[in-house]
């Protein structure tokens, strides 16, 4: 069965807490993730980023867990997280260093990947900081695949070298399931803007196997944390989030839902918005932009005949989208109008024409769409 069906789904460590994780953090997490009912809505990974390790490797050459962070070691964090019914995932870099500065995996590739191994890990995050000039970056995420797969161990590798070097050309040959296909994001709404309007020419890229991975959520932050450069409103996260769901995104959590507020926990158990996110044929949408618009239309193929139709207004003022039906697909008199459904507000319409949508600032409409005969 392929590891990666669908868009991978979790938490992890960075946008909120950066290097200051611990073993008491992680299990809480775990605990919350359960208790909130994010594991049952289908969140199943929990990730430690950067930062968990010594500043030098061990006498016997491999990746020491910081004993003051992790008093316990991993493959105690790794069984507390499994008996969550979770699965636990850890961080290493290609190049020499990783991003914080920590020992990384370059030349120590297939030693640092059973070292995983036997920390019952189940997905690893690849960073790309501190790279050699003189080596080759899709040569370093092919070493890490083949030391991943050498081990026995089933682990989800998420290849983290933030869009560059072309990778959508070549990422799916290395064994990655998943790929940063953006720069980093950051809270604040124009960084989601950048990196959705980014996406476009590589959307056919992502499929089944190995998706594009727009980042990290930033739901729910609220200018706290390590990755704070404003913050957003709820409209604004929202609009976020079903946009990352609209592009078939992998979905890992990076606020602290131990103290989430209720919207964003209700915002990130949204059935109608995850089901988008994981429809089984994760076919990517396509727009009928032909530039860089304020206003980004999206329209997507589901399974069971179905669609989604997200119009996302980036404007700073209130905005009317002319939807046109021609663009979409229906040709004049063919017979078939569009019945919508909404995914954040359960709004009902039925089009048998051309029609607008009014938006406010900063906010979206995303719809389920049914075909039906007029």
């Amino acid at each position: 069965m392929l590891l990666c069906q669908r868009p991978p789904m979790g938490w992890n460590s960075w946008n909120t807490f950066g290097e200051n994780i611990s073993e008491e953090l992680i299990m809480g997490i775990a605990d919350a993730m359960v208790e909130k009912g994010l594991r049952d809505a289908g969140y199943e990974y929990i990730v430690i980023d950067d930062c968990w390790s010594l500043r030098e490797r061990g006498e016997d050459g491999r990746l020491v867990a910081d004993p003051k962070k992790f008093p316990h070691g991993m493959k105690y964090l790794a069984d507390y997280i499994h008996s969550k019914g979770m699965k636990f995932g850890m961080y290493s870099c290609a190049g020499t260093l990783t991003c914080a500065g920590y020992p990384s995996s370059f030349d120590h590739e297939y030693l640092d990947a059973q070292t995983f191994a036997d920390f019952g890990i189940d997905f690893l995050k690849y960073d790309f900081c501190y790279k050699p000039e003189t080596s080759d970056g899709p040569l370093l995420y092919y070493r890490m695949g083949m030391a991943l797969k050498a081990t026995g161990r089933e682990i989800l590798f998420s290849a983290c070298n933030w869009g560059s070097d072309n990778v959508w050309q070549w990422i799916r040959s290395t064994g990655a399931h998943m790929y940063r296909s953006t720069g980093d994001i950051v809270d604040r709404p124009n960084s989601f803007r950048d990196i959705a309007f980014s996406q476009i020419p590589m959307l056919s890229q992502s499929a089944p196997g190995c998706y594009n991975d727009t980042d990290m959520l930033i739901c729910g932050m609220y200018n706290k944390g390590n990755v704070g450069f404003g913050g957003c409103n709820q409209e604004q996260y929202d609009m976020h989030f079903a946009l990352w769901c609209m592009m078939a995104s992998p979905l890992m959590i990076g606020c602290d839902i131990r103290n989430c507020d209720e919207h964003t926990l209700e915002l990130l158990k949204n059935k109608a918005l995850i089901a988008l996110d994981q429809d089984e044929e994760a076919r990517p949408p396509y727009t009928p932009n032909r530039k860089i618009e304020e206003v980004l239309l999206l329209f997507r193929h589901l399974s069971g005949g179905e669609y989604a139709l997200g119009v996302f207004n980036f404007a700073e003022g209130s905005a009317r989208k002319y939807i046109n039906l021609f663009e979409l697909g229906l040709t004049a008199n063919c017979g078939y109008g569009l019945e919508l459904t909404g995914m954040l507000d359960d709004e009902k319409i039925t089009v048998k024409d051309n029609f607008y949508l009014d938006l406010p600032a900063t906010s979206c409409k995303v719809y389920r769409v049914k075909l039906i005969k007029l």
